[in-house]
């Protein structure tokens, strides 16, 4: 077996397939599989035991062990099931006044987006997007898009780390920094920062951050992360409100009920999965092949990437060249198509006016998975014409 094969096989993949779409959600190593159904043995061996007198300060551990590795204090961080709960459970903490703006970029999530809507509803706040378009040009372009669209009424900015539709590491930083120095706070939606980008948390200087850890870091799904400044915690409240409630941030949130935490618990053993294959080497080393990958892809199929490589980690977007319609219709559709005629799992939207492919690269993949993509891309574009 070579190293690539042993590495795949660390992963319950169906081995017959080209799997190209890690970003979407994740995929979990067997060993974190595992870590997880030991948790859930824990729990259902003594139940009132583990829920009533042990799973609060496991959870507080395992809170402790993340916040490590993201730079924080681990009383400053709740576990929640994914960044969509999180995103929730800020935006919908906050109160907004009639003239109140959140501005945010077109590359939003359309989740948090569609959240913005529902809090905003009959307040007489307002969304102001800010349009980068894709390609775009620079980071320094994006912050000043985005530090343009800042008024007077600008209660918060709501940014993606890695946007989903285009892929693009935001300057989340040098935008936060601008924001800070007009007195406006910055929520960042961390979908697909954990694992992916290297993170500093406290360095961001960001009011709260949020975090998938199903994703990059690979824990099982239904392990996310919200981390919160102190001066915002007393504000926030989980989505679901239990026995908690006016208790403090952490607390709140640690208790919501009768639910398995064994995601949560495994955390460590994501963390300890993610440090074993080389953790910042395994970053650097999954950048290059996508963005190599990604160049090739581009060159074959005679268009462009979605920006300059220094905005993109191990994903990249790739504008397809497929003339006529471009809706969400026509990018499932060329999924499925791409599947079924060569089991290749690789995302595509419709953004931007065009089609782009969105291709993710983590260990058990390789450039050889980028030339089966890009033949049979090419193959389908034959046929199409």
């Amino acid at each position: 077996m070579n190293d690539r094969a042993a590495t795949r096989a660390r992963w319950v993949l169906e081995p017959d397939m080209v799997f190209l779409n890690h970003g979407s959600f994740g995929a979990t190593p067997k060993a974190v599989l595992a870590a997880q159904d030991r948790w859930r043995q824990r729990l259902e061996a003594q139940p009132c035991r583990f829920v009533a007198r042990e799973q609060k300060a496991l959870i507080r551990e395992a809170a402790d062990a993340l916040a490590a590795f993201l730079g924080v204090r681990g009383d400053d961080l709740v576990f929640v099931d994914n960044a969509t709960a999180g995103m929730n459970a800020v935006l919908r903490s906050l109160a907004f006044a009639s003239g109140d703006e959140v501005v945010v970029t077109d590359h939003l999530y359309p989740a948090v987006r569609n959240t913005l809507h529902h809090v905003l509803a009959g307040t007489g706040a307002s969304l102001r997007t800010v349009e980068l378009g894709l390609p775009v040009r620079s980071a320094d372009a994006i912050t000043e898009a985005v530090v343009a669209a800042l008024t007077p009424r600008t209660r918060f900015v709501v940014l993606d780390h890695v946007a989903s539709p285009s892929a693009l590491v935001l300057p989340v930083q040098e935008i936060a920094t601008a924001c800070r120095a007009k007195g406006v706070p910055v929520v960042v939606d961390g979908a697909h920062g954990p694992g992916l980008v290297d993170l500093d948390v406290a360095a961001l200087e960001v009011a709260a951050y949020v975090g998938n850890l199903h994703k990059w870091l690979c824990a099982p799904k239904g392990a996310g992360f919200l981390w919160a400044a102190p001066e915002l915690q007393m504000q926030l409240h989980p989505p679901v409100i239990s026995h908690a409630y006016g208790e403090g941030f952490t607390a709140e949130f640690d208790m919501v009920g009768t639910r398995d935490v064994s995601a949560w618990l495994a955390v460590p053993d994501a963390l300890a999965f993610h440090a074993e294959l080389g953790g910042p080497e395994l970053r650097r080393r999954n950048r290059s092949i996508a963005l190599t990958g990604a160049q090739r892809l581009a060159a074959r199929l005679g268009t462009l990437t979605g920006g300059p490589d220094a905005l993109f980690a191990a994903m990249v977007t790739v504008r397809l060249p497929w003339p006529g319609a471009v809706d969400r219709a026509r990018a499932e559709a060329l999924k499925a198509r791409l599947w079924g005629a060569a089991r290749i799992e690789a995302q595509i939207y419709a953004f931007a006016e065009a089609l782009w492919l969105r291709l993710s690269i983590h260990a058990y993949n390789d450039l050889d998975d980028v030339e089966q993509l890009g033949a049979a891309l090419v193959e389908l574009l034959q046929q199409r014409n």
